[in-house]
């Protein structure tokens, strides 16, 4: 050994871990969204890891409180922006809870075909895109196609795609056209095929499999603890569905089943979204039987008789004075609201789609809280993904199908 080199010998058990610190977000592909993660690392291993919000927190809570019924809705198009019109549907059920305004059963049958339709493509893309993150780019390039096709859909209801501003208190701007029913025809042959074709690619696959089972698991009493609902909750066993629960827009009238998983890991929380697809496939269809039973008069309905906040027809607005004062009253808030404190709540794609609404009487909210499922999920991140390895934090991020617009409400 040359005089200049030294053999360094130390005591055993006197080598300390390093670790490195990684900050994962706000602006990373993989997190699909602007918030960030500070994760500590021993190698590839996560030892912990602290989630932040905030990066693109609009206030939506505080504009709501100067802002009129109708002009709150475009703000519920940005939470869960790739399920828009569920969001748009649960303003609006809540402001006709707190109005009291009844909905006629075929505005309540057009509204679940609406909101299954929403459900299916916020499950398309979650489920896709943890594909994508598990390295298969094919499945998501190839079930896009049917997410268009639903956007077509609702282009000809409301003339918007992604950001929807769809229908009104009380129903729907206008009927669903001859074009409408023609698109979901169309949907509803081809997308059940496609979507086989997506969960074959898939389900079996053995490296898929490896990348996501007993990855990201959450037990169902911690889930519970957490506040979880929707489907990662059911993936860790607990059936609970606002839709079953506390039906509204007459979904007691429909037959599904609600998917469950066991193990609560992102395999379990993939498979859910999986059935939950075809049990809204299955509502559509059921719905698109009852629309079709109406007959004469009856359908033509498509919004309650509530002319006090039911929006007057465009044609009426450009042509008489009357519309075009009610529209200008609805629109720009110019009617006080009754006082009163109400709650309700959908089965949103992501989970329990909460809106706490409260009137002093006046032309706008005193107060309205959204309850945001994402936000509630991403308390639990750091749990889930502590000990489990850097690529499978990015699994579980996908599997709980985060949405930046949801968490910063």
């Amino acid at each position: 050994m040359s005089d200049h080199l030294q053999h360094i010998s130390l005591p055993k058990g006197s080598l300390e871990t390093q670790t490195t610190t990684l900050n994962l977000g706000p602006t990373h592909p993989a997190t699909h969204g602007v918030f960030q993660n500070i994760i500590e690392l021993d190698g590839e291993r996560i030892v912990s890891a602290e989630q932040t919000v905030g990066y693109i927190h609009r206030a939506f809570e505080k504009i709501a409180e100067r802002r009129p019924l109708y002009q709150i809705t475009v703000l519920t198009d940005r939470l869960n922006y790739c399920s828009a019109p569920l969001n748009n549907m649960g303003w609006h059920m809540t402001c006709e809870k707190l109005l009291g305004i009844k909905t006629p059963k075929r505005v309540d049958y057009l509204r679940v075909i609406i909101m299954e339709l929403s459900r299916i493509t916020d499950h398309l893309i979650c489920n896709s895109i943890v594909g994508v993150d598990s390295g298969a780019f094919t499945g998501f390039l190839y079930v896009m196609q049917y997410r268009e096709l639903v956007y077509e859909i609702y282009e000809e209801i409301c003339g918007a795609r992604l950001t929807t501003n769809m229908g009104r208190i009380g129903g729907f701007e206008r009927n669903f056209n001859d074009i409408v029913w023609q698109k979901l025809d169309k949907f509803l042959v081809e997308f059940p095929k496609a979507w086989k074709e997506f969960e074959d690619l898939f389900m079996r696959n053995r490296i898929f499999m490896d990348r996501l089972i007993g990855t990201g698991a959450i037990s169902a009493e911690r889930a519970l603890n957490y506040g979880f609902t929707g489907p990662n909750l059911r993936a860790a066993g607990v059936d609970y569905d606002v839709r079953v629960h506390t039906p509204y827009s007459s979904y007691e009238d429909f037959e599904f089943t609600i998917p469950v998983g066991t193990t609560g890991d992102n395999y379990d929380r993939f498979l859910v979204r999986g059935q939950e697809v075809w049990q809204s496939i299955s509502i559509i269809k059921q719905a698109y039987e009852k629309v079709k039973q109406f007959k004469g008069a009856e359908a033509e309905v498509y919004h309650a008789d509530a002319p006090e906040y039911y929006l007057p027809e465009k044609e009426l607005v450009y042509t008489t004075i009357e519309s075009l004062i009610w529209h200008f009253k609805i629109v720009m808030g110019e009617s006080d609201i009754p006082k009163g404190e109400v709650y309700h709540s959908v089965e949103g794609a992501n989970g329990e789609l909460g809106f706490y609404l409260i009137s002093d009487g006046g032309r706008t909210p005193y107060r309205l809280h959204f309850r945001r499922p994402s936000f509630i999920y991403y308390q639990a991140f750091s749990e889930l993904i502590k000990n489990n390895m850097l690529s499978d934090a990015i699994m579980t991020m996908s599997s709980l199908n985060l949405i930046a617009g949801e968490l910063d409400a």
